[in-house]
């Protein structure tokens, strides 16, 4: 009779002892994405459009309130995956924050402050002044290079929004890379704003694109909240996504498309889902040629507490705000996450 060992070493790793016989270990690891919903200070900064949320502003953005937020926010991240075996978070990517304030004070409020989360982040021109950022634990990941690209269109040239964030390092020893995105919104309708967003794929596909001209098996984990579907153009067409196991050419894959069409969504709008949080892969994640880091499984974590629990809008994410009352929820937005695995000898 085989004996299984099994060695919990983390929150979010897995170290797994199959047989004496095999000789080989299953190495498991997880990464999210969270969009914050304006996860903001009480402090007036006139370089950008925060009077919204500011003590006398249209929110009454009280230091109470903040305090509140960060309690939540920090609450909920701790939780994402903890229905699934290994599921936490080393490594998550989030968007709709202030500055870099916001997030030193996010990691140092519990349960938060009990683990070792690092920053990395930039300033963006985006005109209300919210930025992307990538957290991540440094006994797993260590950042070997960061670069923010941002947003221009010739068109347009006064049209600001959020730079996209790439940083490479080493997970588990391993090469990955890993761009951040919050592509622009559906302000003033989905027709009119889709070319906004077409262009923020062809951004992110020339990230990726010029990372693969150099290792076409490099490992490239593509995140955000895309303001879009998988089904949308932006994601299908100039990202060039499928869900299919046979990836043709260039393509992308996106295990997003799948929880779509079973009717899974991380946000709600007017009675539909939409699956705007997107983790898209590179096939050097999704189909190793070695025993390395590969793409095992995504998940949307949208546990009962993050929920509304009554009302016309019982099921919807439990927002901060809506409709301009507090609700003292989380976000509009349930994080998403993927598990990685990998087989090495004993």
């Amino acid at each position: 009779m085989f004996k299984i060992l099994t060695l919990i070493l983390s929150a979010g790793f897995l170290l797994s002892v199959q047989s004496a016989d095999a000789q080989k270990k299953i190495e498991r690891v997880s990464i999210g994405f969270y969009n914050l919903e304006n996860l903001f200070d009480t402090v007036n900064d006139t370089t950008i459009n925060d009077e919204e949320f500011l003590p006398e502003g249209g929110m009454k953005w009280t230091e109470e309130k903040y305090e509140n937020k960060l309690k939540n926010m920090a609450y909920a991240i701790s939780r994402i995956g903890d229905n699934v075996k290994n599921g936490h978070p080393v490594i998550m990517g989030v968007s709709e924050i202030e500055n870099r304030k916001v997030l030193e004070d996010l990691i140092h409020t519990a349960p938060l402050s009990q683990q070792n989360w690092k920053i990395i982040h930039f300033n963006s021109p985006d005109r209300r002044g919210i930025d992307v950022a990538l957290l991540y634990r440094s006994e797993y990941f260590m950042p070997t290079n960061i670069h923010p690209y941002p947003y221009h269109l010739k068109d347009r040239p006064n049209f600001k929004t959020r730079d996209q964030l790439l940083i490479s390092g080493l997970l588990l020893d391993e090469k990955i890379n890993i761009i951040v995105n919050h592509w622009p919104s559906r302000y003033g309708g989905e027709l009119s704003s889709r070319p906004l967003r077409d262009s923020a794929a062809v951004l992110t596909r020339h990230i990726s694109d010029s990372i693969m001209k150099d290792n076409p098996e490099a490992k490239i984990i593509i995140m955000g909240d895309l303001n879009d579907d998988p089904i949308n153009e932006s994601v299908h067409k100039f990202l060039n996504t499928t869900d299919s196991k046979n990836l043709k050419n260039d393509q992308l894959y996106n295990p997003m498309l799948t929880l779509f069409n079973k009717g899974m969504g991380s946000l709600a709008y007017r009675d539909q889902w939409n699956l705007f949080d997107q983790i898209i892969i590179s096939p050097g994640l999704y189909k190793p040629k070695d025993n390395s880091l590969e793409f095992q499984k995504a998940f949307i974590y949208n546990e009962e507490f993050l929920k509304q629990q009554e009302g016309r809008y019982k099921g919807y994410p439990l927002r901060t705000h809506a409709g301009g009352a507090y609700l003292n929820g989380y976000s509009d937005h349930f994080p998403v996450f993927i598990l990685l695995k990998r087989y090495v000898k004993n």
